[in-house]
């Protein structure tokens, strides 16, 4: 008796635990799916093993009750973070909404696999990568909205034109590049809702996307035809020179040309060989001055105005083969480097990688031009800044142009008017000076943690700074912090970072950490990030009087009880926000620990920090573990979780 009433335990187990598995197959996708997130406001409480996602109402999730597969998936709004890749086992899903959370992705997005899609809202996440993959297998896609992410590269219009259904196409606020179209292949007006404002795209948009108003192109400053005011035409006809037919065809409309009009002809050719002969003249001449006066020009002081000629003694373009001027994409106002050259100019300053300079053009654009020293073979350098220009990103200042010769490398930025973080911070400590507030702080904080994990993921690359400080993040005229200088010290022939305050340990020639190999890695850029937080939340330079470092001095400080001293004094009257400076520092001791493995990578950074600013530092702490799980191996020798954080009075 007893037997068979094992028997039947065993038999009822199994039923039971095939039953499970078979009644939801995406059950392990959805749970896997959610270890990968930080649930703050903990909005997934429903989604546990004991219950099923199809019977038991699991948040968000709608399942086909024939076949108990996931067909919707809503989870809107709810302050999720972290990476959506496991959701492509969802190969059922009709509808895909997780707009308006911190969701990203390790990998390029890749929809192949989701071929049912009829729905799919990504809008307003942390997303970033070229444009998803495998868009054209989603021929049932009707609505299709990844608005206010972090997207590059080309958008894939001839697959989009392979999908007859697709009524809404929404790709404003990335930074897209290329020309709109062809969209020959749609049926004519299939797209009703169509957005692709503030990229950067170029060109003429195709006349079936004409009737679209101009906020949907608006923000892309190289897009010309209707709705937009640019016109394409009257722009190729004031950028290009009349040739020689023209004037040709137009005269054969005529009878004849007058006498006097031939005259006129004439005399005007004659005038314009002459003109060039004495600018040919001028020219020579005045490159053999600028050679003679170069050094003395650039002993000009900070703030001196003139033009890049008369202050920096640039050499200027020859129009020699060894000469490239190179324009990326949205950079206007400049041909060549002599339109550099004679525009007005003011020295900026000097550093350990060359002299930087703001200039006017003559069409009013302002752009910072910095001129490099000694820097490594033109080739080397001509691949490198051309990766670098095809960085494009509100956090990150965008290389537009530079110019390389045999003599010297121009490289042209973006002009930010409100200064770096260094000067925010740190200048004018004595009376009449602005406080930088708390709130101010916590976004240029996460402003510059963006910009970097936009860089350290950029195409799979591991493309890192290599000189990060705060005298490098720039703050544009919306307040936004943009990181500058990228990649610039890799192009210098002995690249080292100028202030030790900001380096690593394992790039100390004398380190105790047994670290082998001095290669520089992104783990070498969250130490410098770490060191921009201590800036940021005590008000302290890197490197203090008798050059005591101040990693050191806050670490020993983290040992002991905390008290307000340690925090900077301009932030006394935010006692209030105290839970989110502690929350802060134990981000910022996180990225100095003493080994690279035990250094969290700049998205999690990032997404620490954009928890303090919506959560407060209350539940930081708390997640450390996770943390350094994320970072890789152990954890580190000043573990956040061990200090202890009492505020003084």
């Amino acid at each position: 008796m007893l037997s068979k009433h094992n028997s039947l335990s065993v038999i009822i187990f199994i039923f039971l635990f095939f039953s499970s598995s078979l009644s939801s197959p995406d059950f392990n996708t959805l749970l896997s799916f959610k270890s990968s997130l930080l649930d703050s406001s903990n909005a997934l409480s429903t989604w546990v093993n004991s219950t099923n996602p199809c019977t038991d109402s699991w948040l968000g999730v709608t399942c086909n009750p024939a076949t108990h597969r996931v067909t919707k998936l809503v989870l809107e709004n709810l302050n999720l973070t972290g990476s959506i890749d496991a959701l492509s086992q969802l190969t059922q899903l009709r509808l895909l909404s997780l707009k308006r959370n911190h969701l990203s992705s390790a990998f390029d997005l890749n929809f192949s696999s989701l071929k049912n899609l009829k729905l799919l809202y990504l809008s307003h996440n942390l997303l970033t990568g070229n444009f998803p993959d495998g868009i054209h297998y989603l021929w049932r896609l009707r609505r299709l909205d990844i608005s206010y992410n972090y997207f590059y590269g080309e958008i894939p219009f001839t697959e989009l034109a392979q999908m007859p259904r697709l009524l809404t196409l929404r790709l404003e606020l990335n930074s897209f590049t290329g020309k709109i179209g062809p969209f020959s292949s749609l049926p004519s007006g299939s797209i009703l809702d169509f957005n692709v404002s503030n990229n950067f795209l170029y060109g003429e948009i195709p006349a079936s996307f004409s009737l679209f108003p101009a906020s949907s192109f608006s923000g892309n400053k190289n897009l010309c035809g209707k709705p937009m005011a640019l016109d394409c035409f009257q722009r190729a006809v004031e950028s290009e020179p009349a040739k020689p037919g023209d004037v040709g065809m137009k005269n054969k409309k005529k009878k004849g040309a007058s006498g006097w009009t031939v005259f006129m002809i004439i005399i005007v050719d004659a005038v314009a060989i002459l003109a060039a002969l004495v600018t040919i003249t001028c020219c020579c001449y005045y490159k053999k001055k600028r050679n003679s006066g170069a050094q003395e020009g650039t002993k000009r002081k900070v703030g001196s105005a003139g033009s890049l000629t008369s202050i920096g003694g640039f050499y200027g373009g020859g129009g020699g083969r060894d000469e490239v001027m190179v324009v990326f994409d949205g950079c206007k106002g400049f041909g060549d480097v002599d339109d550099l050259l004679k525009s007005s100019a003011e020295l900026l300053g000097k550093g350990c990688a060359g002299t930087t300079y703001k200039v006017v053009m003559d069409g009013g654009d302002t752009v910072v031009v910095k001129r490099v020293r000694e820097r490594r073979k033109r080739k080397e350098v001509d691949s490198w800044l051309r990766i670098i220009g095809g960085l494009r990103h509100s956090n990150i200042v965008s290389l537009r142009a530079y110019y390389d010769s045999n003599e010297e490398l121009l490289l042209v930025y973006d002009f930010l008017p409100n200064g770096s973080l260094h000067s925010l911070l740190h200048g004018n400590r004595g009376p009449g000076r602005t406080p930088l507030d708390w709130t101010t702080r916590l976004k240029l904080a996460s402003g510059s943690a963006l910009g970097l994990t936009f860089l350290h993921g950029y195409n799979k690359a591991r493309h890192f700074h290599g000189n990060l400080s705060s005298s490098n993040i720039i703050v544009d005229h919306l307040g936004n912090a943009c990181v500058s200088d990228i990649g610039l010290h890799q192009l210098l022939l002995a690249a080292s970072i100028s202030n030790n305050g900001y380096k690593a340990p394992e790039l100390m020639p004398n380190n105790q950490n047994n670290v082998s190999q001095r290669r520089f890695t992104q783990k070498c850029d969250v130490y410098s990030f770490g060191v921009i937080l201590l800036e940021i939340l005590t008000g302290k330079m890197p490197t203090g009087e008798g050059e005591t470092s101040l990693v050191k001095w806050v670490q020993r400080v983290a040992r002991e009880e905390w008290t307000w001293e340690v925090f900077d004094f301009e932030l006394l009257r935010y006692k209030e926000m105290e839970e989110e400076m502690v929350g802060l520092m134990q981000v910022a001791l996180l990225c100095l620990a003493p080994f690279p493995r035990d250094r969290p990578k700049m998205n999690m950074v990032h997404m620490m920090i954009e928890d303090i600013r919506t959560k407060g530092g209350r539940q930081l702490g708390d997640r450390s573990s996770i943390m350094n799980d994320l970072s890789s191996d152990s954890s580190p020798s000043l573990s956040v979780s061990t200090i202890n954080f009492t505020s003084g009075s």
